[in-house]
């Protein structure tokens, strides 16, 4: 590794569906990342196996592809720091576990979940730490020997980090600033359990960052009470000089009322907390994502980046390359992020209508022939030209327009009470007439024609246009009528102004 440079690492277990709230942490990461010249890891933290969920990580691949952020290495990356899944490193983190009792930093414990449960209704808010670990069942209280007596039978135990009493603990956060925790609040976390062979996330975390030489840890605020610990570690491991800076990101709240954002909200509210649709492999339950809503990668990732950070100007919309140049990590707030959902939907609908009417009527066309239309692209095109900015999801479209494809079967009963009246019949059959003798039916020929028969005629326009309007789309809604009209063409303007004369 290069003298000063940044390595920072997104390290999600394969549990399940990747929250959004691990998107945006993903997404920091990868924004501090590239600002810094540096580099992006990619890791599986999947030493608890009875939380894995089959298929899991690689939704979370899915998801990053999706989404265009983009990692250097790590898990189906490749790199030199392999391997990047820590079932994988087992072997890695024992070395490390028996550096710590050989160095007297920590201990093996017996304790079982029942002793545990009766020693924590003999003390009032019992923790394992420097004031009980004498009471309990451990090698700080046994004989070496006994102690390996009960190795050699096989009885299972774990392994737990020793904290001292009496210190002060800087945890130096770039979000916080300097973070002061008493030694004497820490419990002795577990660090190692001998029923799997595996680490827990304290231990196999330090040594994967130090090991995979991680300059700064990007992570939400639910882990800055076990940077106290991460501090302990690496100094109990001798690694001071190589200790990452910590960086703490605000909670993403509830849109409405107290706590955390959670998958709850997003059932009860009608709005997506998984950046793709997930499909629980153990309750067949499927969940909704921001993929499958419609929502533009582009406009998640603009929408996320600005929960929690601001960037101190007006500027809203940002492409990911201006949150590159623009993002700054102490500018972070503090406090937690409210999850407003609607303005999800805001960006969605702004880059809506940044993107040409090409791009979108390659989205729109799939829609179309799946309606049984077979329409030219060009066709497509013209019809998202004016109606884009009336969505804010390009699946809204087809409602809102198939009346450009499809002639209408049927009117909308309130629409003709107000809008076809009793003469209504006679002027648009008069239109009809105009407009067959138009031999240039182009959308300004339309327009002067029919204005000056309107004039000549003594007619109200918007008595002629309300109805002209039900005739050809069957609701009083739509973009301008000459708009349609052209579009149509003569033959199917003439042919839905006589049907509708016929039916209404």
């Amino acid at each position: 590794m290069a003298e000063g440079k940044v390595r920072v690492r997104f390290a999600p277990s394969p549990t399940g569906a990747l929250h959004i709230g691990g998107v945006r942490t993903a997404l920091y990461n990868y924004l501090f990342a590239r600002q810094n010249g540096g580099e992006l890891v990619f890791r599986i933290e999947d030493t608890d196996s009875s939380r894995f969920v089959p298929g899991a990580e690689e939704y979370i691949i899915e998801s990053f592809r999706w989404l265009g952020i983009k990692f250097d290495e790590g898990v189906s990356f490749g790199g030199s720091h392999g391997p990047y899944r820590q079932s994988e490193r087992r072997g890695i983190y024992k070395e490390y576990v028996d550096k710590l009792l050989a160095d007297g930093k920590a201990y093996i414990a017996f304790d079982t979940p029942e002793e545990l449960e009766a020693k924590r209704q003999e003390i009032k808010n019992f923790q394992y730490d420097a004031r009980t670990r004498l009471l309990m069942r451990n090698s700080l209280t046994m004989a070496k020997a006994d102690v390996d007596a009960l190795i050699a039978d096989g009885v299972q135990y774990v392994v737990r980090f020793k904290v001292e009493p009496g210190q002060d603990v800087h945890v130096n956060d770039m979000i916080r600033g300097d973070v002061v925790i008493k030694s004497d609040i820490l419990d002795d976390k577990v660090l190692y359990k001998s029923a799997d062979e595996l680490p827990t996330y304290h231990l196999a975390n330090i040594v994967d960052d130090h090991l995979m030489e991680i300059t700064h840890v990007i992570r939400g605020e639910e882990w800055l009470p076990s940077a106290p610990l991460h501090v302990l570690l690496y100094r109990a491991f001798g690694w001071e000089d190589t200790m990452p800076r910590f960086a703490h990101l605000p909670l993403l709240l509830k849109p409405d009322g107290k706590g955390k954002l959670s998958k709850r909200d997003g059932d009860r509210l009608g709005f997506p907390v998984f950046p793709l649709e997930w499909h629980d492999p153990k309750t067949g339950e499927v969940s909704n994502g921001f993929r499958e809503q419609g929502y533009f990668p582009e406009a998640v990732i603009n929408f996320l980046a600005l929960l929690g950070w601001n960037p101190g100007t007006e500027q809203e919309l940002f492409t990911l390359d201006e949150l590159v140049s623009q993002f700054d990590i102490a500018k972070c707030s503090k406090a937690g992020a409210r999850f407003d959902y609607k303005k999800a939907v805001w960006f969605n609908h702004e880059y809506m209508l940044k993107k040409s009417d090409e791009e979108i009527a390659r989205l729109f066309a799939p829609i179309v022939a799946g309606n049984g239309v077979d329409e030219p692209m060009e066709r497509v095109r013209q019809v998202v030209a004016m109606m884009k900015d009336r969505v804010d999801f390009v699946k809204e479209l087809w409602p809102l327009c198939s009346f450009f494809f499809i002639p209408p079967t049927e009117y909308d009963e309130k629409t003709v009470r107000k809008r076809w009246k009793e003469d209504s019949p006679r002027v648009m059959a008069e239109l009809a007439d105009l407009l067959e003798s138009l031999d240039d039916f182009s959308l300004e020929n339309q327009e002067r024609e029919v204005m000056a028969w309107v004039e000549a005629k003594g007619y109200k326009l918007g008595d002629v246009m309300n109805a002209f309007r039900l005739a050809l789309v069957g609701i009083g809604k739509g973009p301008g009528m000459f708009d349609i009209s052209a579009f149509l063409g003569k033959e199917e303007t003439l042919r839905r102004l006589r049907r509708a004369i016929e039916v209404l």
